[in-house]
């Protein structure tokens, strides 16, 4: 066989990976799924689950304790958990999108100190960009940080932080330098024990709902100066390095949603009967799942060529994972509505996981830059 070849199919170890997660999504997480919508309440039994596992974060390298998974395996596992449970797959998700800075650019000792209480599950990531003024304009933050000796002080606001109250450390990126616009900004790490820091009350969302999204709030909060992420001034190029590596963990999340609203809809449609037959035998049905479908696995496949990309450092990463994060993440708005009209009534009830599915997929049209401003990155590594 050319290997050429092998480059368009899985590894086995990817292979035997889905299955294992898609068993643990299918016993575990999905039985859970309506309640945790229900509640907002995070699920904690999901994430011993997770851990237990050692699913809840893959990606952490093993020299920190971690299992070391490539981005593929990172994105199959988010995927997998995504496709039972939205709120749920937001543990590996952002867990990845709170670390990455450090593995892009935190030194040796640092990440020491935190990752492998993140590998062995003790500890989560939250990761602290948006402000409310300064959202898709990331640059515009106000949050300030201050050397004191051998402390940082840092005062501000930050908002719409996934998995607040509930993550043990935050990358919070903060002003040091205003001069410098962009290149004034530097990142940190934050534990929430750490004085002056708090969180506050959960937003109320549309989707989503068992993952708190809150702000979060600085008052000359104190921290080692040994906890800035590399050099001062390099913390907004490092979060734009990491949005590449991450809005592709994204898409894989929009990915997984689309598919579990097709395996609803398409289980749906061979038991319901009118006219005297499956409205699975309906050829304007046939062609609605045909559709489904194949924007599903064209969205999986460019996600996947993502986090090939991204493990492998390629030049045109930022604009590959800015495409599978958009491209995703519009396949599952459309295949979630659609799957939701082949319920019919029923499909737009709490009674079946449709409409569940469809309120999470609006989401990854937002989040990690939204989409427009995701084609603006991509038109401009094209018009560069």
């Amino acid at each position: 066989m050319n290997p050429a070849f092998d480059s368009y199919r899985l590894a086995e170890e990817h292979v035997l990976l889905r299955e294992a997660v898609r068993q643990l999504a299918d016993d575990k997480i999905a039985p859970r799924a309506a309640a945790v919508d229900a509640t907002g309440e995070f699920p904690w039994d999901v994430y011993e689950a997770l851990r237990k596992a050692d699913l809840h974060a893959v990606h952490i390298p093993e020299e920190y304790g971690g299992a070391g998974a490539d981005a593929v395996a990172t994105a199959i596992v988010i995927e997998e958990v995504a496709r039972a449970c939205a709120s749920s797959s937001l543990i590996p998700l952002v867990t990845k999108l709170g670390t990455m800075p450090l593995l892009l650019a935190g030194s040796a000792a640092l990440n020491r100190q935190v990752l492998p209480a993140v590998a062995s599950g003790d500890a989560m990531f939250s990761y602290a960009l948006s402000e409310r003024e300064a959202g898709s304009d990331a640059a515009a933050m106000r949050a300030r940080a201050v050397r004191a000796g051998d402390s940082w002080v840092l005062n501000g606001t930050k908002c719409w932080i996934s998995n607040a109250g509930v993550s043990t450390y935050y990358t919070v990126m903060a002003v040091t330098d205003p001069a410098e616009g962009a290149n004034g900004i530097s990142a940190f790490v934050v534990h929430k024990d750490d004085p002056g820091f708090s969180v506050g009350t959960k937003e109320r969302k549309l989707g989503i709902r068992g993952s708190p999204t809150c702000e979060i709030y600085f008052s000359d909060c104190t921290i080692p100066a040994d906890r800035i992420i590399g050099e001062p001034g390099t913390g907004f190029k490092t979060a734009l390095r990491t949005l590449d590596h991450t809005r592709l963990t994204v898409g894989a999340q929009a990915v997984g949603i689309a598919q579990g609203a097709i395996d609803a809809a398409v289980a749906y449609v061979k038991e319901r009967r009118q006219f005297g037959q499956r409205i699975a035998d309906f050829q304007g049905v046939q062609f609605m799942l045909s559709d489904m479908a194949m924007k599903t696995e064209a969205a999986r496949s460019l996600v996947y060529l993502a986090a090939a990309k991204a493990e492998r450092g390629e030049p045109d990463l930022t604009f590959v994972s800015a495409a599978a994060k958009v491209f995703a993440s519009d396949a599952a708005m459309a295949v979630t509505t659609d799957a939701v009209q082949l319920f019919g009534g029923y499909g737009y009830t709490k009674d079946f996981p449709v409409e569940r599915m469809l309120r999470d997929a609006k989401i990854t049209q937002i989040y990690e830059g939204t989409n427009q401003v995701n084609r603006m990155v991509m038109a401009r590594r094209l018009l560069r």
